[in-house]
């Protein structure tokens, strides 16, 4: 059997989304579950490759822009095969979140995770572009369309 690349998660095949990341034991909640690597970029630099991204996923249907601001001067590209927090799927029910220390980006578990449970969180994406980014969480609490939290109730009750 082949060592885990992470001491707390393993990628595995996702009915949210193609491959999703999940636990491979008992996380508790405020841990440290993996580092979410890549390129420190500008934010030209990200702008551009952000729009190419999506100029790709609209042609072949997988959105995967993988950026994070770490401050007023720069993102983080994490769009790279070796970041492997890249394949964490959005939820509106999250049971993770992404936090900034000190410009490194680390998801944290929000809750108690089980053995096996997949790891989400909330992409944060906001309303403008909610028709290009549909949403297959399966929650309750889902509107369809990955959106950030403070904004789905703008969307309850809109004709998708």
């Amino acid at each position: 059997m082949d060592t885990p690349v992470n001491r707390f998660c393993e990628p595995r095949s996702s009915a949210i989304h193609g491959t999703g990341l999940f636990a491979i034991r008992k996380i508790r909640k405020g841990t440290r579950i993996i580092e979410y690597i890549g390129e420190r970029v500008s934010k030209a630099e990200s702008e551009r490759r952000g729009l190419e991204r999506m100029e790709v996923a609209s042609r072949n249907g997988c959105g995967s822009v993988y950026v994070f601001e770490l401050d007023e001067q720069t993102d983080l590209d994490g769009g790279f095969e070796w970041n492997l927090a890249r394949l964490i799927n959005h939820s509106c029910d999250p049971n993770c979140e992404a936090l900034n220390y000190d410009g490194r980006i680390w998801i944290v578990a929000l809750q108690s995770i089980r053995d096996g449970q997949e790891l989400t969180f909330d992409y944060g994406y906001d309303i403008r572009y909610y028709k290009d980014h549909p949403c297959r969480c399966g929650s309750p609490n889902c509107v369809g369309y990955i959106v950030r939290k403070d904004q789905r109730k703008r969307l309850q009750g809109d004709e998708q």
